[in-house]
């Protein structure tokens, strides 16, 4: 199978919160929000005094969510609407120091059976590979998949080898976030609204990900109380063509959902087209005529994957579209 149309199993991510891992009072709300997915942030928002006691925070979080341990092997079938990222410290030689906090954060929550680790400042192909080795040896089951934050320059210059090394077989990388505020420090491009001099780096990030089958979530909006200028960066992803957006507040969750949700137009639309190309007198050809417009081969892909993640949200959340 060719490796643009290569993809894991479709998921909603229009909405992905991250939380410190240290902040108790954020994690005991998660229950009680609609987000779909969550990421525990072990690397960035925990200070380094903190990051022991993080962990162990979230390893006590994750064990009243799973006392049993397996649960983690049920959310792969749809029984948890919430889907749960891990981001560790870097493994990576580069960013440690005499103890491996990316290692130690790994041993800690791998028993639980996150559906993701996310890989913080991915800068080549290898930094994922090694992650995915570390899991394959550990016999970690397949359905815990990685996540690459591409967040410096190099990281961004190498994003098309990282997402392809990434979906070979046993690779398990399944979404792409860029990082904007590290890559606007390194590259020194001033914030402006409507992010016009960031907007290169998403799209190519976002470029990376659709070659290989990959999601990407887009980055952080930093002003919480600005709900007028998150909504309108959330039109722009959208527009742009990202899956959803990375949070920082419980508030953009609504938002977010709506910006990113499931348009009732698009999906009768590439229902209509599933529905042509199996007609019988269609079996076979790559383009066909639907309702005065020609539709190909490619447009059956978009709307399989459309159709999918619609049933996957319908599942999850009980209700249909």
């Amino acid at each position: 199978m060719d490796s643009s149309t290569n993809r894991h199993p479709a998921r909603v991510r229009r909405s992905v919160l991250t939380v410190p891992a240290d902040n108790p009072r954020a994690l005991a709300k998660l229950a009680s929000l609609a987000c779909d997915a969550v990421i525990y942030d072990l690397e960035d928002a925990v200070a380094p005094e903190n990051k022991a006691a993080a962990r162990a925070a979230l390893v006590a979080h994750l064990d009243a969510l799973s006392p049993d341990r397996h649960a983690g092997l049920d959310r792969h079938m749809g029984k948890d609407p919430v889907e749960r990222i891990v981001r560790i410290n870097a493994l990576s030689a580069r960013e440690q120091g005499p103890a491996n906090l990316g290692l130690a954060d790994l041993e800690a929550v791998l028993p639980f059976a996150p559906d993701a680790i996310l890989l913080p400042k991915v800068e080549n192909p290898g930094d994922v590979q090694q992650v995915a080795d570390h899991l394959e040896e550990a016999d970690v089951p397949a359905t815990v998949r990685l996540w690459a934050m591409i967040e410096t320059p190099r990281g961004l210059l190498n994003v098309a080898a990282i997402a392809a090394a990434g979906r070979t077989s046993g690779g398990r990388l399944d979404c792409l976030v860029p990082g904007l505020n590290d890559l606007a420090k390194a590259t020194g491009v001033l914030p402006q609204p409507g992010r016009p001099y960031l907007v290169p780096y998403l799209m190519q990030v976002l470029l990376a990900a659709r070659a290989f089958g990959l999601d990407a979530i887009d980055a952080v909006f930093n002003t919480i109380s600005d709900g007028a200028g998150f909504a309108e960066e959330c039109r722009q992803a959208r527009a742009m063509g990202f899956d959803g957006k990375m949070l920082i507040h419980p508030a953009q969750i609504a938002p977010a959902n709506a910006a990113f949700g499931i348009d009732p137009a698009d999906l009768a639309r590439a229902r209509a087209i599933i529905a042509a190309f199996a007609e019988p007198d269609q079996a076979g050809k790559g383009v066909i005529r639907l309702d005065g417009e020609m539709v190909e081969l490619l447009h059956l892909a978009q709307a399989e994957r459309l159709v999918a993640r619609a049933a996957h949200l319908a599942a999850r959340d009980g209700t249909t579209i």
